[in-house]
């Protein structure tokens, strides 16, 4: 699929919506990082105003073949379709924070192995059981990566006239993997620097994992940002990327959770450098490799909670944070409106 992002480029806006925030009635750089939030959200939106609608968070499920050895990953493959169960069910993490901050939740399969039988509210967009056991052949082939690129852009599609900020979540045992093998390849950083415990192995599992992916990784010479997707990837990371690189190319604002999702914006950025520039990264996962990634994209999380649940749920406890930013450039009162003498430069 082709995509069209525009850089987030006008000097004008920029100065006037800069002017704005300084001559709020508080000292230049006060509100720190929420001054920061605000401008990129009004050049996002290319607006003096801008507003925050229908908040929405997706979260992409999938299976990975490696998973089924359980070799990488301290919990067995069938936990996926369990949590599925819990999400639509509404009994997981990120069910709760959504509900508290009023943010809207969507369950995707991508590609769980399982057969849910029209569960509902999950929307089906499975491309297959899981992908294949990347130790043996490529993870999916290049039609399947594609196909799930474009699922995942089709779900912002769908949602983009009622919202205008998304942030996403993924489930998949054995995605962390997956996600260290995207980062190596993407950064150039050395597997064995890229994996960690995921959902909690212990320095031994920690070195049988390296062991393994450094194998799989040297295994395999992808000649592009889509090859190696396909390659190393999941069902759910795949859509992670198109639904990140539509949301950029339809200037959604984008909230990026942790150490899986921001593997899937290394992939997007890859096929389009713009797509950073609609990116406000939410926090620092406990993932060990999560950090350098922000560190290579040169980019600063919102919140450090020592979190590494995955589901969206470091977006979903940046959201607030980011409508504050929003609310203050348009209803906090400047030095002239409320007649408070500013500081003399």
């Amino acid at each position: 699929m082709k995509f069209t992002i525009d850089p987030v480029s006008n000097p004008e806006l920029k100065q006037r919506l800069q002017y704005k925030i300084d001559y709020k009635t508080k000292p230049v750089g006060a509100l720190g990082i929420l001054e920061t939030i605000a401008l990129q959200i009004g050049m996002i939106q290319n607006t003096e105003q801008p507003t925050l609608q229908h908040p929405t968070i997706i979260v992409f499920a999938g299976d990975h073949g490696i998973a089924t050895q359980g070799e990488v990953n301290p919990y067995p493959q069938q936990v996926t379709a369990q949590m599925v169960y819990n999400f639509i069910q509404e009994g997981a993490a990120i069910n709760v924070f959504c509900k508290q901050h009023r943010i809207h939740l969507e369950i995707v399969d991508a590609g769980v192995n399982h057969d849910f039988k029209n569960a509902t509210p999950l929307i089906d967009a499975k491309i297959a059981h899981g992908t294949h056991n990347y130790q043996e052949q490529p993870a999916m082939s290049m039609e399947q990566c594609e196909e799930a690129i474009g699922k995942g852009s089709d779900r912002i599609t769908k949602i983009k006239n009622t919202s205008n900020i998304v942030g996403f979540g993924e489930m998949g045992i054995g995605n962390t993997a997956a996600a260290s093998l995207l980062m190596a390849y993407y950064t150039g950083i050395p597997i064995v620097e890229c994996v960690g415990a995921g959902t909690g192995l212990n320095t031994d599992g920690i070195t049988r994992k390296q062991h393994i992916l450094s194998e799989v990784y040297h295994q395999y010479q992808p000649q592009s940002a889509i090859e190696a997707l396909a390659t190393f990837g999941g069902f759910e990371i795949a859509m992670l990327v198109g639904a990140i690189l539509k949301s950029a190319e339809l200037k959604m604002t984008i909230l990026v959770d942790g150490f899986i999702v921001t593997a899937a914006v290394l992939a997007a950025s890859a096929i389009d450098k713009n797509v950073l520039a609609y990116c406000i990264f939410a926090h620092t996962s406990g993932e060990q490799g999560h950090q350098k990634m922000l560190d290579f994209l040169g980019v600063s999380p919102i919140l450090t909670l020592g979190m590494r649940l995955g589901e969206g749920t470091g977006a979903a406890m940046a959201y607030p944070i980011v409508a504050s930013a929003v609310a203050f450039l348009n209803t906090m009162a400047s030095f002239e409106d409320a007649g408070v003498t500013n500081a003399e430069v």
